[in-house]
């Protein structure tokens, strides 16, 4: 059950987004709780700004969704992508897959792919806005819903941070906002296609990202741990 408190503390603190630290913007990775968030931001607070991150490597369910939401929300998304070049020397210094070989790999992938297009992204805007949750993840539980990002120098908001699962796919049903279908095929959380696998009834909702690695590794870069 979703509470209209819920619905209207979500809108209210992105009205004092939009008013107090503009400009302001959602990186969204289409996620379900991306995909709300994209949503609210279009009915009430159309001054924040939303892009998205294309990494090259996405599932073609997700650019399915992409297509669907650009549509639905009049190409309110903007998408940024990797230096072509790095990208490419990267791939031919180590192969297409070189993420398993070595978590410091993965990392560097996911710099190139990620962390590089995000700092353009965010070039220009005083702070952003996340999905994040505090149940997706061990490496989530002492995330804040307002934080100071020292590497971006901005602030950045967790909106949905005590949002459970739940209500997040009541705000889907009621407003019938779209969502990636990997989501009715065993995928909680969708990342890259190479490196995200579907979990099995009782897997934590993170379990299918970067499997091969240990729960404390699990993340790109984009969501570090900043002063503040």
């Amino acid at each position: 059950m979703l509470s209209e408190n819920k619905i209207e503390s979500l809108v209210d603190l992105l009205k004092d987004i939009e008013r107090d630290y503009g400009p302001a913007a959602l990186a969204s990775s289409f996620s379900i709780e991306d995909m709300v968030l994209t949503d609210a931001i279009v009915r009430h607070t159309p001054g924040i700004n939303i892009f998205t991150l294309d990494t090259g490597r996405l599932p073609a369910e997700t650019y399915v969704l992409m297509q669907k939401t650009h549509q639905k929300y009049d190409g309110v998304v903007g998408v940024y992508s990797p230096d072509c070049g790095v990208l490419a020397e990267f791939v031919q210094a180590y192969g297409p897959n070189a993420f398993y070989d070595s978590v410091e790999q993965r990392k560097e992938c996911c710099r190139i792919r990620k962390l590089e297009p995000l700092n353009r992204a965010l070039n220009g805007h005083a702070a952003w806005i996340t999905g994040l949750r505090r149940e997706q993840s061990v490496t989530r539980t002492d995330t804040q819903h307002k934080e100071w990002d020292e590497a971006h120098g901005m602030h950045k908001f967790n909106p949905l941070l005590d949002w459970t699962e739940q209500e997040v796919w009541a705000y889907i049903r009621r407003y019938d906002v779209p969502f990636n279908k990997l989501h009715e095929k065993g995928y909680p959380s969708i990342g890259c296609a190479p490196c995200t696998r579907s979990v099995a009834e009782g897997e934590d909702i993170r379990a299918g990202r970067w499997w091969w690695e240990n729960p404390e590794t699990k993340e790109c870069g984009l969501h570090v741990k900043t002063a503040g």
